[in-house]
C-alpha cells in the first residue's frame, strides 16, 4: 500500500476516534489502527465514512501507510500497553520516525522512553492531551515534550488540531524528555484543586446558607461572568440545574465518595520529592481520600459532635461576594504553587520550560481553561523569570483585594464546622509565604535536641562562635554528647 497518511493513531476508544476525526477535519489524512481490528472496520464504515481516514489491520500495514518521517500517536492505557506497542512498532520504523504517547503516562516513563528510543535512532514525544472527548473532537489543549527534532515534523498537525484562543493555538513545544507529561500532570493536579475549591463553595452555600441547588446555580452563573469565568464553573452551573425525572436535583442523589485516577497524587508526591509546598493540590487529593471512607464517616457522624449551623444573620450579598473573592484568591494560590513546582522541576530535570506558553496552552481546550489563564500568560510574558505569581502586580493587587473577604469566609466556616481544607490551606500558605520569620527555628532546635541534626545561625548573629555556613550542634542538657548525627541538610 502506498504511503498516503500524514499521521497514524493507535487506539480507537472515544478519545482516539475523536482526535482522528478532528485531524481529518483540519485537512490531514490519518491512518487508524486498533488491536481489535473489527473496531477499525466499524469506525471506517460509520463515523469516519467519507473522511480522509484510512484503516489498518496490522502494525505493519499501519506503518506502510505513513509518509516519512512516520508519525504515530499512541492513545492507549498508560503503562505496559505503551511499551508493548512501541516494541511492536520498532521493526517497521526507520531512523527519524516519531512515536507520540498521547495518554496519561507518568513523566518518568516518558523520560525513560525518550532515552531508550534515541539510542535506536527514533524520536519519542510524550504529549499531554486535555479536554476529554469534546476537546479531542473540536480542539484539545496539547502539551508535547521529548525529542526536540520531532517538533518541526508534528508542529503543524498538532497546532491546527489544538483549540484556538484569540487566533493562537493551545499547543506549543513544552521542552525536553518527560516535560510534556509533567506539565499535563501539574495541569491535572491544578484541576483537582479547582474542583475541590468549587465543591467547598457549594457546601458553604448549601449547608451554611441552606440554599437550594437552583439558587446556588444562579450564584455560580453570576460568578462565571466575572473573574471566575471558566469551564469548571460553567459545567458546575449546569450540573446544579440538572434535575432527575422526579424533579430532585440529581447531584443530591450521587454517593459522596470521590474517585481518582492518580495524576493528582503524582503531583503531590512529586512536590514532596522536590520539597515544594504545593499544599492545595495535596489537600484536594486527601479530600478525595477522606470522601472515600464513607462508611467510617457515617459512623463518626454519630459519635463526633460539632457546632450547630445557625441561620446567618449578616449581609448575605456581602457574604456571597466574599466567597467569590475567597475562591479567586485560593485559585491564585493554587496556580502560583503549580508554577512554583514546574520551576523547581525545570531546575531538577534540566528542562527549559516556557511558562507563558504553558499558561497559553491551558487557556482553551482543557478542563482548567479560564479567562484567568490569560492573566498568567501576561504575567510570564512581561517577566519570563517571574519568581512567583504573587510578585506580579496584577495578582498581587488581586489577592490583597480578596484578602478581607477570604479571611471572613474561613472564620465563618470554622464557626459553622464546615470543612474547607482547600480554602484554608491556601490562606495558610499565603500567610506563611508572606512571613519573614517562621517558627521553623524551634523545629530545628527540637531536631538538634533529640537527634543532634544540627542547625544554622541567622546572618546577624555570625561571630567567632557561629560562622557563616557552619552546622551547629549544642549539648542542650549537658547530658548529651557533642557529636552531630548529620549535616544541616540531612
Amino acid at each position: 500500500m502506498s504511503a498516503v497518511a500524514d499521521i497514524g493513531l493507535i487506539g480507537l476508544a472515544v478519545m482516539g476516534q475523536n482526535l482522528i476525526l478532528n485531524m481529518a477535519d483540519k485537512g490531514f489524512t490519518v491512518a487508524a489502527y486498533n488491536r481489535t481490528t473489527s473496531k477499525v472496520d466499524h469506525f471506517l464504515e460509520n463515523e469516519a465514512k467519507g473522511k480522509s481516514i484510512v484503516g489498518a489491520h496490522s502494525i505493519e500495514e499501519l506503518c506502510s501507510q505513513l509518509k516519512t518521517p512516520r508519525k504515530i500517536i499512541l492513545l492507549v492505557k498508560a503503562g505496559d500497553a505503551v511499551d508493548s506497542f512501541i516494541d511492536q512498532l520498532e521493526p517497521f520504523l526507520e531512523k527519524g520516525d516519531i512515536i507520540i504517547d498521547g495518554g496519561n503516562s507518568h513523566f518518568p516513563d516518558s523520560v525513560r522512553r525518550t532515552a531508550a528510543l534515541e539510542k535506536k535512532g527514533l524520536l519519542f514525544v510524550g504529549s499531554g492531551v486535555s479536554g476529554g472527548e469534546e476537546g479531542a473532537r473540536h480542539g484539545p489543549s496539547i502539551m508535547p515534550g521529548g525529542a526536540p527534532d520531532a517538533w518541526p515534523h508534528i508542529k503543524e498537525i498538532f497546532q491546527k488540531t489544538a483549540a484556538q484562543v484569540d487566533g493562537q493555538p493551545c499547543c506549543d513545544w513544552v521542552g525536553e524528555s518527560g516535560s510534556g507529561h509533567y506539565v499535563k500532570m501539574v495541569h491535572n493536579g491544578i484541576e483537582y484543586g479547582d474542583m475541590q475549591l468549587i465543591t467547598e463553595a457549594y457546601d458553604i452555600l448549601k449547608r451554611g446558607f441552606g440554599m437550594s441547588e437552583g439558587e446556588i446555580a444562579a450564584v455560580f452563573e453570576t460568578w462565571n461572568k466575572g473573574v471566575l469565568d471558566s469551564y469548571l464553573i460553567e459545567i458546575t452551573t449546569e450540573i446544579l440545574k440538572y434535575n432527575d425525572d422526579d424533579g430532585v436535583p440529581l447531584v443530591t442523589k450521587i454517593l459522596d465518595s470521590a474517585s481518582q485516577k492518580g495524576t493528582g497524587k503524582w503531583t503531590a508526591v512529586n512536590a514532596l520529592d522536590l520539597g515544594m509546598p504545593v499544599t492545595l493540590i495535596g489537600e484536594a487529593v486527601f479530600s478525595r481520600c477522606l470522601s472515600s471512607i464513607k462508611e467510617e464517616r457515617v459512623r463518626a457522624s454519630k459519635v463526633l459532635g460539632g457546632p450547630q449551623i445557625e441561620a446567618f444573620t449578616g449581609d448575605k450579598k456581602q457574604f456571597i461576594d466574599d466567597l467569590e473573592q475567597a475562591l479567586y484568591a485560593s485559585k491564585i494560590v493554587s496556580y502560583a504553587q503549580g508554577f512554583m513546582l514546574m520551576r523547581e522541576a525545570a531546575k531538577e530535570y534540566k528542562w527549559n520550560l516556557n511558562y507563558s506558553g504553558i499558561a497559553l496552552m491551558w487557556r482553551g481546550g482543557c478542563i482548567i481553561r479560564s479567562v484567568f489563564l490569560g492573566d498568567i500568560t501576561s504575567a510570564y510574558t512581561k517577566n519570563p523569570n517571574l519568581e512567583n505569581l504573587l510578585f506580579d502586580d496584577f495578582f498581587n493587587k488581586a489577592i490583597h483585594k480578596a484578602q478581607p473577604g477570604w479571611r471572613r469566609i474561613i472564620a465563618q466556616t470554622a464557626l459553622w464546622g464546615i470543612p474547607t481544607p482547600a480554602f484554608s490551606t491556601a490562606l495558610s500558605f499565603f500567610d506563611g509565604y508572606r512571613t519573614e520569620r517562621l517558627p521553623a527555628s524551634l523545629l530545628q532546635a527540637q531536631r538538634d535536641y533529640f537527634g543532634a541534626h544540627t542547625f544554622r545561625i541567622l546572618p546577624q548573629f555570625y561571630s567567632d562562635k557561629y560562622a557563616e555556613g557552619q552546622d551547629v550542634h549544642v549539648n542542650w542538657t549537658g547530658r548529651g554528647g557533642n557529636v552531630s548525627a548529620s549535616t544541616y541538610s540531612a
